[in-house]
């Protein structure tokens, strides 16, 4: 059973910095691509950053590329977001998502993809 569970979040001030995480049950991250999603209200979830199992290829939405940046650690079993110099719009729920190697990388970016979610953080940038 894959179970992930984020934290993190918080409110920031426009141009400030948050870390989020994304505890994994053990050998997710040596089974799955993992990645970022978020929802702002009223929106549909939308798709931040991924990482590739194998080889560790990383994708970015356009919005938060030089800005936000996936990582993780087989180690501690952990998934990292680092999000830099935010704005007011990357105000959202953040979610940790698992899905299979065998999905073709152009469509890393798809939710339906992914088989296992977070229950979310919340991110709030003030302006």
């Amino acid at each position: 059973q894959v179970q992930l569970v984020e934290s993190g979040g918080g409110l920031v001030q426009t141009g400030g910095s948050l870390r989020l995480s994304c505890a994994a049950s053990e050998r997710t991250l040596n089974t799955y691509n993992m990645a970022w999603f978020r929802q702002a209200p009223e929106k549909e979830r939308e798709f931040v950053a991924a990482i590739r199992r194998r080889g560790g290829s990383t994708s970015y939405t356009d919005s938060v590329k030089g800005r936000f940046t996936i990582s993780r650690d087989f180690a501690e079993n952990m998934v990292y977001l680092q999000m830099n110099n935010l704005k007011p719009e990357d105000t959202a729920v953040y979610f940790c998502a698992a899905g299979p190697t065998s999905t073709i990388w152009s469509e890393i970016q798809t939710s339906t993809r992914y088989h296992y979610w977070g229950q979310g953080t919340q991110v709030t940038v003030s302006s």
